[in-house]
């Protein structure tokens, strides 16, 4: 092969592996070939490993587009996952499962997912390094596999992998939509109808850099089903399924049909609490101070057992609070929502989900 050179003298540590080619991936990319070999690794990570000649073809040094051929002998080391410059801090996590795949949390409300410029530290990621003792390599890195996120005002349940072949399982399952999702959310206005889909594909604000759009020409495919569950006149409470994972989807989804989220800062209604006309209402909204946007469950199959798994966090109390506003103003005082006398939901859950039940 005269693409191949010969292997110069290297120390590596880490963990070994050599691979034979069969018949069925005869022609098949090297790149491609790792990433479905059983070494939980993505094509991109495969890729990165042969530009850094770590993966050998026949003892040579190949190209990630090198075509195999049976009976080639593909062995490599696999490097030890070293840590990141992150901070771990003891930031309370409300956990609601942990095992040694993964870790479900109840995200609050204005906690940052990740560090980024403006958010160097208090975030989920800083939490999750101190809290977690048995963390492995994910992408070739000592950190929490974040497979998913939520906006920083948005609180509620999120799965984190704590080793590689969890963070690709559940990648593939977010990638395959294979994730069922249940927000819940309070909007201005009275929305009609019962229940109906809004499929509208998003993509970037041309102007505004910070927001998304419907009304672009670059849009994905985005949509996202929802239901009514309680009506207060001015305002309602609904239950919405997303069916894609677009950045802001819900906020811009609820805003494109004249539905915006209560307190949305970023694509709400300005002033709109005070068209409320009610003092105690304003207090609570007031109170709340984030968008009324709640990440209620998370059902996948678990990487570790394959059984179809539902979690589930409680509407927070910010949240709470505002419904209780709203049925008092609407002199609707009977119970509507959690069940007869109460109005808390059930309790964080981790059971077998034979199929998929709507909250309602």
């Amino acid at each position: 092969m005269d693409h191949l050179t010969p292997l110069p003298p290297r120390e590596t540590s880490g963990k070994p592996f050599s691979l034979r080619v069969t018949p069925q991936d005869q022609g098949r990319r090297l790149d491609l070939f790792l990433s479905q070999a059983g070494l939980h690794l993505s094509r991109s990570q495969a890729k990165h490993l042969i530009e850094e000649k770590l993966i050998l073809l026949n003892q040579r040094i190949p190209k990630p587009s090198t075509r195999l051929r049976s009976g080639d002998i593909v062995s490599g080391t696999l490097p030890l996952p070293q840590p990141l410059f992150l901070v771990p801090e003891p930031i309370p996590l409300p956990v609601l499962y942990e095992d040694e795949s993964i870790i479900v949390i109840d995200k609050p409300a204005g906690m940052v997912v990740h560090p980024a410029p403006g958010n160097p530290s208090g975030t989920l990621v800083n939490a999750l390094l101190h809290h977690c003792k048995d963390l492995s390599g994910i992408n070739g890195s000592l950190r929490p596999g974040i497979v998913h996120r939520l906006d920083k005002e948005t609180s509620g349940v999120m799965v984190i992998a704590k080793n590689e072949r969890a963070f690709q399982h559940l990648a593939r399952q977010f990638k395959n939509r294979k994730v069922e999702k249940v927000y819940l959310a309070i909007v201005y206005g009275e929305v009609k109808g019962t229940e109906g889909l809004i499929d509208a594909p998003i993509g970037r604000h041309p102007d505004q850099r910070k927001k998304m759009t419907i009304r672009t020409s670059r849009g994905r495919a985005a949509q996202t089903r929802w239901k009514v569950l309680e009506r207060f006149g001015s305002s309602t409470l609904l239950e919405l399924y997303p069916q894609t994972g677009r950045t802001h989807q819900i906020r811009v989804h609820l805003t494109s049909i004249g539905h915006p989220l209560l307190r949305d800062p970023l694509y709400g209604k300005r002033g709109s609490a005070l068209l409320l006309g009610d003092p105690p209402l304003r207090e609570c909204l007031r109170r709340m101070n984030r968008q009324a946007l709640h990440a209620y469950q998370l059902g996948f199959d678990h990487p570790g057992t394959e059984e179809r798994v539902r979690f589930v966090a409680p509407i927070p109390q910010d949240m709470k609070e505002t419904l209780e506003c709203l049925r008092a103003r609407t002199r609707n005082l009977s119970p509507t929502f959690f069940g007869k006398g109460s109005h808390e939901p059930p309790r964080p859950i981790l059971h077998e989900c034979k199929r998929w039940d709507p909250l309602l």
